[in-house]
Formats: C-alpha cells, structure tokens, sequence
C-alpha cells in the first residue's frame, strides 16, 4: 500500500517533533514542512543536512532564508499541492486563517492544541475518542496537559469505570528559550475549573471533572495530581499493573531517583532521546493512594513532545487508515517505539 503524504506548516517546538514523529511512521511519508524565518530550528536542521525539505509560507523571505544558508525547495502553495494531508503547528490564531487555504484546496488537517475547538469536526484524542474522527476532514487535537490527563484516565476508565476526577495542574510557565516571558519569581493562580478539566468533559462526557492550575516557573514538563472516583472497588496493585501495561504511559519510582520534572528531562537526555523528548507521561508510583474509594496519583506531562502520538492516531482517523482505536495506536505506538 502506498504511504499517506503528510505535510508539517510551522517548524517551532511542536513542528518539529510532529515532522519527527511522521518520519518514524512506515506508512506515512513526511513531503515537507513550511516555515517564514531562518529560526534556529532550521538553521539545526541546515546544519544536519536538511533531512526534511522546506517550502517557505511566505515567498518574500525565500532571499533571506537561504541566505542564512538553509535550502529552500519551494513555496507553502508547492507543499500543499503534494500532500493527502497538513498537520498546522502554527501559533494559536493562524491555524484559523490556513483552514481557509485548505478547505479551498479540499485538503485535511489537523490542528494543535493551541486553537480554539471550533476550528475542527472533531476535539480529538487517539485512545479516548479514536472512532469520533474516523474520516472527517478536520481535527483538533487536546493541549499537552489534557493529552497527558486524558491517557491517564481513559486508562483506568477503560479497567473500571471513572465517575469523577479532581485534578490539580502545577504548570510550567514557558517552554525552554520562551526569553519573552520574562524572568519570574511567582506562583500563579487561575480560577476552577481549569480548561483541562473542561476539555476532558469534551472528550470524555460521562465524566465529571474539575480543576485548580497553578503556573510556576520551570520549563520541563507539568505536574498533575489527579483524584479519581471508579465505579467499582479497585486495588493498587491493579492500578498500577493498568498503567505499567500501557504503551504511552511510563510507571517511574521516586525511589530510584525519578523524585522531579527535571530528572525526567535528564533521563531522556541520557537515553539519547532526540531533543530529550519523551512520548510518555511519566506516573510517580509512590504517588498512588487512596481517599476512602477514590484513586490518587500524579504524574508528569512532558509537554513538548507529549501530543505526538495522539497527532499520529489523528492522521490515521482522518484518513481511515485504521478503523479502530486498537489498531491505530498499535500502529503508531509501534513506529514510536512505544511498547
């Protein structure tokens, strides 16, 4: 069967990683990315060689683009008239403006967590509501807190049942080299509920859900306290074996050094993870606990690179490469080498 043709518009943070995350994928093929700006992610991807072909979103940057020394093979226009289908990792607000561009070309998309839901058919995330975007033409996938808040629950309503979870959100306040926000001492907090709590009710309505947020000044992944109530008496050791048996979820002990957001990020970085990305959120055993019958633990959302998989599983609904949720993310789980 030939390869689905993929295309990536925006080479930022999660740009790069969603063209990373296609290239791994065996049946999908990575056409290009598009960008406006000789950033230092494409000078890096110059450096190594251009392994992805770059088509620029804006034709009057093409001089300046090269000129910095990075090949640019055509125009966003040359992009988009190749591929079966455009993940938009824009900034929020631009993604809106190029569903314009794609609906006039018939294109899909997918969209990122940043924009508003109503940008796509679907609010969309590969395990919890797989079947929901099974050939609609645009999706918009949850932010990396609800992507990472989601896989946990869905896993344990998937064994029991979950009623209601009370989470609370200890949220980094930029992503590493996010200069322009400033240098900050403070801990920030939102009204409840949270958006993340909201969005999961989206996404999973037969449960209820709320939240407090809470930003604080780090740069490597969030910190989530979740309580759960199931529908049925569950023990630890089941909760547990659930989430050790999940593909995208990674059961760490504080006791063997896994006790911060930051020795995560190390952890990757020393397994040789591209960027020291992780794909799975990370669950702290010592974490788990229970209040009466409700189920309490925390985990840790790298939020870089957290979206990708489920970015995959859209792909594969939108294009129905896959007709079930068991058989995309077992497709996307194996080319990510998520076991």
């Amino acid at each position: 069967m030939s390869k689905v043709k993929v295309g990536v518009v925006g080479y930022g943070v999660i740009g790069q990683r969603l063209a990373d995350g296609v290239a791994r994928q065996g049946d999908m093929e990575l056409v290009g990315i598009a960008d406006v700006a000789p950033t230092l992610a494409l000078r890096a991807l110059a450096e190594k060689g251009m392994p992805y072909k770059l088509y620029c979103a804006n034709p009057d940057n093409i001089p300046q683009i090269e000129a910095a020394g990075i090949p640019v093979t055509g125009t966003a226009d040359d992009l988009l008239d190749q591929v079966d289908i455009v993940l938009d990792a824009t900034n929020a607000g631009i993604g809106r403006k190029n569903k314009e561009i794609y609906q006039r070309r018939g294109l899909k998309a997918v969209f990122q967590g940043g924009e508003k839901n109503d940008v796509a058919e679907v609010f969309f995330h590969g395990y919890a509501n797989y079947e929901k975007g099974l050939g609609k033409d645009y999706l918009k996938l949850t932010s990396c807190n609800t992507t990472g808040l989601i896989r946990a629950v869905d896993c344990l309503d998937r064994l029991v049942g979950i009623e209601r979870v009370v989470v609370t959100i200890i949220r980094r306040s930029a992503d590493p080299g996010d200069t322009h926000r400033g240098v900050v001492d403070l801990a920030l907090v939102e009204p409840v509920p949270n958006h993340q709590a909201k969005d999961l009710m989206l996404i999973m309505p037969h449960i209820q859900a709320t939240g407090l947020l809470v930003h604080v000044p780090t740069t490597h992944g969030h910190i989530i306290s979740i309580l759960a109530t199931p529908k049925k008496s569950i023990s630890k050791e089941e909760v547990l074996a659930a989430f050790n048996a999940h593909p995208r979820i990674r059961v760490v002990r504080i006791a063997d050094g896994f006790n911060s957001n930051t020795a995560l990020f190390r952890y990757a970085r020393d397994l040789g993870n591209l960027r020291g990305d992780m794909y799975e959120i990370a669950v702290f055993e010592e974490t788990i606990a229970f209040s009466g019958n409700n189920i309490f633990f925390t985990i840790s959302v790298p939020q870089e690179a957290v979206v990708t998989p489920e970015t995959m599983d859209a792909i594969r609904a939108s294009l129905k490469m896959q007709a079930t949720r068991e058989e995309a993310v077992a497709m996307t789980n194996k080319y990510l080498g998520l076991k």
